[in-house]
């Protein structure tokens, strides 16, 4: 035999195919005889890598070295690289997303290192088309054990002994089906698999037939000689050319060397098998439609029983397993059963394949033990999710299967633990679902795939997932009512028990997973039109807008942006928001989650464009509303809420009078944020247009101290509590009392509150501080303390992926110098004469799950260590004090110290009819703009509900100021990225409170314009 210095084993799937291996496989070998090399080197097409993503893939042997992503043209540097100067071209290693370091063996990259390769041992390793490279491998020597030494009883036996079970979806123990073959009287007998996977997303069985076709062959002749079978049958779909082709080559060697046909091994057995192409009908993946249609016939299940075991294709006994049972039974046979079932659960034996796709860095094959958790395969396996985004679900089984979501991450999966969670395992499609999928399209998607599959033979299937279908695409159209969430359900039900066959018993599995996991998102899609992943598009004008929570109109002062009408911009703006300029420099701009354009590259800076409008344009006059309105209303707080409240009360005609306990109005945004984000000047102008409306702002003035709850009840008609959540969480560690500790709000207010102390050395904090927190309050506490001179480390139990603040905060911080220590959380606040001089922590390593997706951090037992620090700040957490809410008031207050809302069908609601409630008080510490919605929602309510006290008709909005808005879509869209906000220098803010952000110029801002892809058009 030929030694060659080095195999180049190519990826030859049809993925890697379909992204150009083939081309690069015939540049290798025509680079290598161009330099003499082929006889050194020798290139093999081996079957399916696995690791599809990152195709076409190339492992170098016997270094193994692997290279991805590789190019035709890439080929003659690697081959001058690697094969002559021996410098690996590193520039083709793996790399994790968001590093630089290159990985160069399999063995180190955690999607291959994690698996378990028993179906899947052969991947990336033979040439699928070469017999003897899988007889080197221990192939069929399986089969010559079965067929020498073991009796079919013996067969049978120790695949019961295994517990393997079905790995086509059903899970039924396979040596319980040989054995019921096995036992049934006929003189013919038949061998089948399924090879049809016709799981929308799933591409296990055609892999394993790419890549190892010969192990399923090696399956399919045990089984035979189990239950007595002379024929076999492999039924796989035409669209799986490569797997076909290679099948043949395979049948065609294995007949050669007389491992099918005649007197097998010299054993006197005989067994042969064909294969049968299928057109691609999803029903024909259930075995009796398979049959059927193997039989000549239109693909249509029968009833059962009797079991195919007893009567199947022909009305003779069969036995049919799919692709991924039948790999497993040569290995069961050498190695024994024992030995399969030493990995997996009580009940779920052995390894099982996944097709990983969807919303994951790294999609592909993945093998690993039964048992293994969601989380795991997704995160460990798969690298998570791309671009930062949230894990929602995954959905196991295809359209027969159903959702698991981010809460059940920690979730074996096994066949219990799944269909417990309400969904089927399958032939093993995994589909991720990021934050930006939505439930009710996802099931109107598969209801939609399992009505155009339906046989059509029995009633409930036929009828009813076309019913379902009307059903769920009224929903996503925006035309669904009350009533429909329960017919569905009661339908799907109809459907499981009513069904003819498995496939229309299952068909309503994602609608019933979806409405377990996601009834919220229906009853938003019927009550609320609104699609929070921003997918059914009929529900809303763009995206952005959508997705804002006050619906500003992004696209037209976008347009406006870039039409140069930044007057015109402005009052769209103020339409919705009356802090557009505030919005512009902290909001947490939830609407560029959603921009279409960040699909092609990266969003439009939204928020920067409406802080450049108001830095530019001429603020639009405000004159004063007349009051027209006898109802007096109070509002207590002055927090965006409550002033959004106020403001639009007043613009309906009613007295409004805002109490506010600290000095000045503006909440968190006055008191919360330091001045370098968002200056005061820029605020005051804002709460300034609130009062030339005629909204009376009282400052300095606390319900129950300086004027009784009784007598704000008696004054005023209706009353809105938005007192915010001013009180920092305890961090409940011992020394928490000691001077020099502080909560991160209370810090912050006190600091916007006697600046000039703390900058004239009035106050100080010391010379080293310590924050504890991840949030933007943690980090607007850090800042500050740096720029009053401190040396600043951040602690933070978990990762820096996991920190809530703006990824833009957590960056300016590194920049200005500020420490973060990740997966370290407080144990004990040190001190001396009641004074803090260190604080003792402890390490923490990440655990399982939470139900937000995030890893719970665990301590690490021995790893204290203290630090020296002369200040803390513990920001943590933010609650509201509600504490001047008489408990006779009739105002709920729950366990959280949060209002109870939602009474008497409004919103803002609370258990006493005159009273409302908004803001962070009912929904904990929150952002600016969903503030100031729920200061919108809470307007509209106390308006309606005086209005229908009244037998009022309800409040029309007056008619508001026509302004063309401009329509210019760009013919060919030039892909660039957002436009970075200009800002200081970290060396010359880090000693002042000047804003960092200075702002866009008019160049930047046409440009950033621009890049809007006006996905509001409709055509």
């Amino acid at each position: 035999m030929k030694v060659f210095r080095s195999h180049l084993l190519v990826c030859g799937g049809t993925g890697c195919h379909a992204s150009g291996s083939i081309a690069v496989k015939e540049a290798l070998v025509d680079e290598l005889n161009k330099r003499n090399l082929s006889d050194e080197i020798k290139v093999v097409e081996t079957g399916c890598n696995g690791f599809c993503a990152m195709g076409p893939i190339m492992v170098v042997y016997p270094e193994g070295i692997v290279y991805m992503n590789i190019k035709s043209e890439d080929v003659s540097e690697l081959v001058e690289e690697h094969f002559i100067k021996g410098r690996p071209l590193e520039r083709l290693f793996y790399k994790e997303p968001g590093k630089e370091e290159g990985i160069p063996t399999m063995q180190e990259i955690p999607f291959f290192a994690l698996q378990d390769l028993r179906v899947l041992r052969n991947r990336g390793l033979i040439d699928p088309e070469n017999i003897e490279e899988y007889i080197s491998r221990d192939g069929y020597a399986g089969l010559a054990k079965a067929l020498t030494e073991m009796t079919p009883e013996d067969i049978v036996q120790e695949v019961l002994k295994s517990g393997l079970r079905g790995r086509g979806g059903g899970g039924f123990p396979t040596g319980l089906k040989w054995q019921f073959a096995q036992r049934s009287v006929g003189d013919v007998k038949y061998v089948l698999c399924n090879a049809d996977e016709g799981d929308p997303g799933a591409f296990m069985d055609r892999s394993v037939l790419e890549a190892d076709p010969h192990a399923v062959l090696e399956g399919m002749t045990i089984a035979a000689k189990a239950i007595g079978s002379n024929k076999g049958y492999i039924y796989c779909r035409a669209e799986y050319p490569l797997a076909i082709h290679r099948l043949n080559v395979a049948i065609g060697q294995a007949r050669e060397m007389g491992l099918l046909g005649e007197n097998i091994l010299d054993t006197g057995f005989n067994f042969d098998l064909e294969i049968y192409q299928g057109a691609g009908a999803f029903v024909c993946g259930e075995e009796t439609a398979l049959m059927t249609s193997i039989e000549g016939k239109r693909g249509m299940p029968r009833p059962r029983p009797p079991f195919p075991a007893e009567a199947g294709l022909w009305g003779k006994p069969s036995v049919l397993n799919n692709v991924e049972t039948l790999a497993n039974i040569g290995q069961i046979m050498l190695r024994g059963g024992d030995w399969y079932a030493s990995v997996g659960t009580e009940k779920s034996k052995g390894t099982k394949v996944f097709a990983l796709t969807g919303d994951v860095n790294n999609v592909g094959l993945v093998e690993v033990p039964m048992g293994t958790t969601l989380g795991s395969i997704i995160y460990d396996i798969g690298n998570g999710i791309p671009g930062g985004k949230k894990f929602k679900a995954a959905q196991l089984g295809g359209p027969s299967g159903g959702c698991i979501p981010v809460e059940h991450l920690n979730a074996p999966v096994d066949y219990e633990k799944v269909a417990e969670l309400g969904a089927i395992m399958g032939s093993g499609g995994l589909i991720v679902m990021n934050e930006d999928k939505c439930a009710v399209d996802m099931a109107r998607f598969f209801m939609d795939f399992c009505k155009e599959e339906s046989c059509g033979k029995c009633t409930p299937c036929r009828e009813g997932t076309k019913r379902m279908l009307e059903i769920l695409t009224n929903i996503c159209n925006g035309d669904g009512k009350e009533g429909d969430i329960e017919l569905l359900e009661s339908m799907a039900y109809t459907i499981k028990d009513a069904a003819l066959c498995g496939l229309g018993q299952t068909a309503p599995n994602p609608l019933l997973s979806t409405l377990r996991y996601f009834r919220h998102e229906y009853e938003e899609h019927i009550r609320d039109k609104k699609c929070r992943a921003a997918v059914c598009s009929a529900l809303f004008k763009s995206p952005c807008q959508h997705t804002c929570p006050i619906g500003m109109d992004i696209p037209s002062y976008v347009a406006l942006v870039r039409d140069d009408r930044l007057e015109d911009a402005y009052k769209v703006m103020l339409r919705t928001n009356p802090f557009p300029s505030a919005c512009g420099r902290v909001c947490d701009h939830q609407c560029m989650s959603k921009c279409r354009r960040g699909l092609l590259d990266e969003p439009v800076s939204i928020k920067f464009l409406k802080r450049y409008i108001t830095d530019q344009a001429p603020r639009p006059e405000i004159k004063p509303v007349a009051v027209t309105r006898k109802e007096k209303v109070a509002v207590i707080g002055a927090g965006p809420a409550g002033l959004t409240c106020a403001r639009d009360l007043a613009l309906r005609g009613y007295s409004v009078k805002v109490f506010e306990e600290l000095p000045t109005p503006g909440g968190m945004l006055s008191w919360g944020i330091p001045s370098y984000r968002l200056p005061r000047e820029i605020l005051g102008k804002e709460i300034d247009d609130i009062r030339k409306l005629g909204v009376e702002i009282q400052c300095g003035v606390r319900v129950g101290r300086d004027i009784s709850w009784d007598a704000v009840n008696q004054e005023f008609d209706m009353v809105y509590l938005a007192p915010g959540a001013h009180k920092s969480q305890r961090m409940g560690v011992e020394g928490e009392n000691l001077q020099g500790v502080w909560g991160g709000v209370e810090f912050l207010r006190d600091f916007n509150m006697n600046e000039k102390a703390w900058t004239g050395g009035g106050k100080s904090l010391g010379d080293r501080v310590a924050v504890i927190g991840g949030g933007n309050s943690a980090i607007d506490a850090a800042r500050t303390a740096s720029r009053l001179g401190a040396d600043v480390t951040i602690l933070y139990r978990r990762l820096r992926e996991d920190m809530p603040a703006a990824a833009e905060e957590i960056e300016a911080a590194e920049h200005e110098g500020i420490k973060i220590e990740y997966l370290v959380a407080p144990l004990k606040v040190i001190g001396s004469d009641g004074k803090v001089t260190g604080i003792e922590c402890q390490r923490m390593k990440l655990g399982d799950y939470d139900s937000s997706g995030r890893k719970r951090p665990v301590v690490i037992e021995g790893s204290n260590f203290t630090l020296d620090v002369t200040t803390v700040i513990a920001a943590i957490g933010q609650t509201p004090d509600l504490s001047f809410v008489p408990q006779e008031s009739g105002v709920a207050v729950n366990k959280w110290s949060t209002f109870d809302v939602w009474t008497d069908g409004f919103r803002s609601g609370t258990t006493n009819p005159k009273f409302f409630a908004g803001g962070d008080a009912v929904t904990g510490p929150s952002t600016v703009i969903k503030a100031i919605a729920a200061g919108h929602q809470a307007a509209d309510d106390i308006d309606a509900s005086i209005r229908k006290k009244n037998g009022e008709p309800a409040w029309t909005p007056p008619p508001e100021e026509e302004i063309t808005i401009p329509f210019i879509i760009d013919e060919d869209t030039e892909e660039f990225p957002m436009a970075r906000m200009p800002e200081l220098e970290a060396s010359a803010r880090k000693a002042n409170f000047q804003e960092v952000e200075v702002g866009y110029t008019r160049a930047l801002a046409m440009k950033e314009a621009t890049r809007c892809i006006r996905c509001d058009a409709k055509i």
